[in-house]
């Protein structure tokens, strides 16, 4: 039923949703002491950055410096370079699967490789690793997932999806792609999971042990009366 095993990058593989929040927070506020950005960090995950911060100038009704983002990238990346892990089990969880693995993010290419080399995964996926900014639109649009489906030489519905956001998982879907969630990482606030199962989401994973299962359950051809 299935040819390929298409993963995101950040908050599936590697932890880093909840430090790329932690400097996003800290940024904002010494750039604008006077608001209080905690109650919305959090919904940047899943987005790029440039997106989330163009969403918190309508929001607040502000104006972001040209400079700002640059500066953001490059203290998530020196973060990321001394506090990155990997999410507990991944690399166990993948090794039981029996199909070739991919990556799809919306992170850049390059802070991708670095992840995936610093964690112990760059084997895992080889070549087969895509960016959002290797086609026009970023997720939620599917362009990326259909690159990937093109570049793997597999059709979109034969390929499998674990996402954590509801961006990744819409981008997913829309490109024709089951899916699998995965609420373990440390972002992921609470209930997140009811939330999912309150958009239709009913594949949830919370650990990565118990990915291998379901996604042999699909392998079986059993999503269809499988529900999470």
């Amino acid at each position: 039923m299935f040819d390929h095993l298409i993963c995101d990058c950040d908050g599936v593989l590697v932890d880093s949703e909840v430090i790329a929040d932690r400097v996003l927070l800290h940024a904002l506020s010494a750039e604008f002491p006077t608001i209080d950005f905690a109650s919305v960090v959090h919904l940047a995950f899943g987005q790029r950055t440039s997106t989330f911060l163009s969403d918190i100038e309508k929001r607040f009704e502000i104006v972001i410096p040209d400079s700002f983002l640059a500066g953001v990238e490059r203290d998530i990346d020196a973060q990321l370079k001394h506090s990155l892990a990997p999410i507990a089990g991944v690399r166990d969880a993948l090794a039981q699967v029996p199909l070739p693995a991919a990556v799809v993010s919306n992170s850049r290419l390059a802070r991708i490789a670095q992840s995936l080399s610093r964690v112990g995964l760059a084997d895992v996926f080889g070549p087969r690793v895509f960016s959002a900014e290797q086609v026009q639109r970023p997720k939620p649009h599917p362009d990326v997932y259909l690159h990937a489906a093109r570049e793997l030489g597999v059709a979109p519905e034969r390929c499998l999806v674990v996402e954590d956001s509801v961006t990744g998982l819409s981008a997913a879907r829309a490109a024709g792609m089951p899916t699998i969630a995965f609420v373990g990482a440390s972002h992921v606030p609470k209930g997140y999971a009811q939330v999912l199962r309150n958009l239709g989401v009913t594949r949830i994973v919370e650990r990565m042990e118990q990915l291998p299962a379901l996604i042999a359950a699909g392998l079986r051809g059993e999503f269809g009366q499988l529900l999470s």
